[in-house]
């Protein structure tokens, strides 16, 4: 629930983000359009190609656009837990700065996260608008999809966060992305099911976060039904979000306050 302390926050990084975002709007419209023409419609080609049938029933490019969705959300989510944060402690110290005011350490973590999912909602709209221009789904369907795909933004920016926060040193942000953001991009159902993964990965797969983010999305962009109850799902994700949200409170205090 947001409280006034922590939407200071939030409006601070507004103001910020309102004199930088012209650094992010050319990747932000251009990522989704190369994923889109390289894999789905390039790759897409040849997958459909030599399978007549599609994957689930339709073709890649309709099968790969909500994963994608979800996948990148899910990329923004950490790369705001991580470097934003890494920042905020380490190098400008605006976090410490931020401390001197009355926001208090659960303010701090609260605008954070809202934030940062505000981020993932940005770069999700755009997406979702590629989505509809290549035809893959209405563009009501396309922004209802971005749903899912926001809940595992911010369920990445709590997780990542509760990990840089114990960071010392920057050398564990690449090994967290190397061994636990691109297996998840590229394992949990996004590009391909789960099902053709190695039967001991598949119980991995299932317990990610992208992946329930990932059955949503499609079922309501192409439909059909989830594989996991859409609730179990939504709850799940929900978990991931206050559960880290709440891991990130006592180490950040034993680091930040006297």
């Amino acid at each position: 629930m947001a409280t006034p302390l922590s939407l200071r926050v939030f409006e601070a990084e507004a103001r910020v983000y309102r004199r930088t975002w012209r650094g992010s709007v050319v990747s932000s419209f251009l990522n989704p359009v190369l994923y889109m023409a390289a894999m789905g419609v390039g790759l897409g080609a040849l997958v459909d190609a030599n399978m007549p049938g599609g994957i689930e029933g339709v073709s890649y490019l309709t099968f790969l656009a909500p994963g994608i969705l979800v996948a990148n959300a899910m990329q923004t989510g950490a790369s705001e837990g991580a470097w934003k944060v890494m920042g905020g402690i380490h190098w400008a110290k605006t976090w410490q700065a931020r401390l001197a005011s009355p926001i208090g350490i659960e303010g701090l973590v609260l605008g954070h996260i809202f934030w940062s999912t505000a981020r993932v909602v940005m770069v999700s709209v755009i997406f979702a608008a590629v989505i509809a221009a290549f035809q893959v789904a209405p563009l009501l369907e396309s922004l209802l999809a971005i749903g899912p795909a926001v809940l595992v933004g911010a369920a990445m920016v709590s997780a990542t966060t509760a990990f840089t926060v114990r960071l010392k040193e920057i050398s564990g942000l690449p090994m967290y992305f190397r061994f636990v953001v691109l297996p998840m991009f590229l394992f949990s159902g996004a590009f391909f099911p789960i099902s053709q993964l190695p039967n001991w990965l598949q119980p991995v797969a299932l317990i990610t976060p992208v992946y329930h983010g990932v059955e949503l999305s499609r079922s309501i962009a192409i439909g059909g039904s989830p594989a996991v109850t859409w609730w179990v799902s939504i709850a799940y994700l929900l978990a991931w979000i206050v559960g880290f949200g709440l891991v990130c409170v006592r180490p950040l205090r034993k680091r930040l306050t006297p």
